[in-house]
């Protein structure tokens, strides 16, 4: 099972932060800071070598001195300690990691034989990791921020996955700005263990989580990430971008998180066969996160089209036959209201132009009627 253990990670019960710190403005302090002051219910425990106390919390040096067993382990030493650190998560039962850290395979070979180190001890304890070189995790309904960014969206029922902590972060801003809530937030990092496959069967089984939006630089497992995704994105939309169309683009995705992006047509079809749905900007990622952070689902892609504006109703209709919806055909029940409540000279059809000098009431009479169309998936009012 891929999902296997991830409850230890996104459910955790108590969490070891090793590498916590008390200078203010670092990666341990932040984490830290975030681990106990948003509200989290759950036991945490600061490790660091050289402290006897972190931010008024009693600290242990080393793994092994913890009192009780964790679930979840939140690394964040200098990358040549990682192979030992997790070595001690292993031994001390340990099941769930969350690398921080970077400098693994994305600088070359000497980072690779590090990351290899780790995936040996990896299979030795049947460890969960996700990252290294990742921004972390959020579950807001938990009150769970483990990341070293200051933002924590509201409670939502949209899972947001991205394999660059950057983004993620500017995902994060933009979310706040907006009042867009999300169940969960994951930095997946350089993915050496977890990767999207993993996390669309976890978040695809809860009840709580109703789209999944993903910002892809490269596949690890396709097998594994096709089947999850023809599972889910049935039932639940999984809106993606993917980074690295171009040569040159998929040169600067392999240095950035050491993942080879791939042929894009491949990647193209593999989203198309799997039903999910490729945006081209992170911009367009935004603006799906706001429709289904607020919006039901719809039903299908039958789109009723109301404007003041007939060319405007052209164009629109232009942009929904290029992404595959369709116009509604506006059942006879509708057609008869729209005679009634528009002047004899409207559009008599899909797009509905409401014509120039249409006040509030009158878009108001016509998108009720549309409403009741059974013929009608959606409304894009213009």
């Amino acid at each position: 099972m891929v999902t296997l253990n991830l409850d230890k990670i996104f459910n955790p019960k108590s969490i070891a932060l090793i590498g916590a710190s008390d200078e203010e403005g670092s990666v341990g302090n932040i984490l830290m800071r975030n681990l106990t002051e948003l509200g989290y219910k759950g036991k945490v425990y600061p490790v660091n070598i050289r402290k006897k106390e972190i931010l008024g919390f009693e600290a242990y040096q080393t793994v092994d001195q913890l009192p009780k067993k964790v679930d979840l382990a939140i690394i964040a030493v200098p990358a040549k300690f990682v192979p030992e650190t997790v070595e001690q998560c292993g031994k001390a039962g340990i099941i769930g990691i969350i690398i921080i850290t970077a400098g693994f395979r994305e600088i070359g070979s000497e980072g690779k034989a590090i990351e290899d180190k780790i995936l040996q001890i990896k299979e030795k304890y049947n460890l969960r990791i996700i990252g290294p070189n990742c921004l972390g995790i959020i579950r807001p309904e938990i009150n769970l921020n483990a990341t070293f960014t200051r933002k924590t969206p509201k409670p939502g029922n949209i899972a947001f996955i991205s394999q660059s902590g950057a983004l993620g972060a500017a995902i994060l801003d933009w979310a706040t700005h907006e009042n867009i809530g999300f169940s969960n937030f994951v930095s997946l990092g350089s993915m050496i263990d977890v990767a999207f496959g993993d996390l669309i069967d976890y978040f695809g089984t809860d009840p709580k989580v109703r789209s999944i939006l993903m910002y892809v630089e490269g596949i690890a497992d396709a097998r594994k990430f096709m089947s999850a995704a023809r599972h889910f994105a049935r039932t639940k939309p999984i809106i993606v971008v993917k980074a690295g169309k171009f040569s040159e683009r998929a040169k600067a995705a392999a240095s950035h998180t050491g993942s080879l992006t791939g042929e894009d047509m491949i990647y193209d079809a593999a989203f198309k066969r799997a039903g999910m749905v490729r945006v081209d900007e992170v911009a367009d990622l935004f603006n799906a996160a706001e429709v289904l952070g607020t919006q039901p689902l719809p039903k299908g892609p039958n789109l009723a089209i109301i404007t003041n504006a007939g060319g405007l109703g052209v164009m629109a209709t232009d942009a929904l036959i290029a992404k595959s919806g369709k116009l509604a055909k506006l059942d006879q029940k509708t057609m008869e209201t729209l005679d009634r409540i528009l002047p004899d000279y409207w559009s008599r059809g899909n797009p509905i132009d409401v014509l120039g000098d249409a006040k509030a009431d009158r878009y108001k009479a016509v998108i009720d009627a549309c409403l009741n169309d059974e013929n009608t998936d959606g409304l894009l009012i213009i």
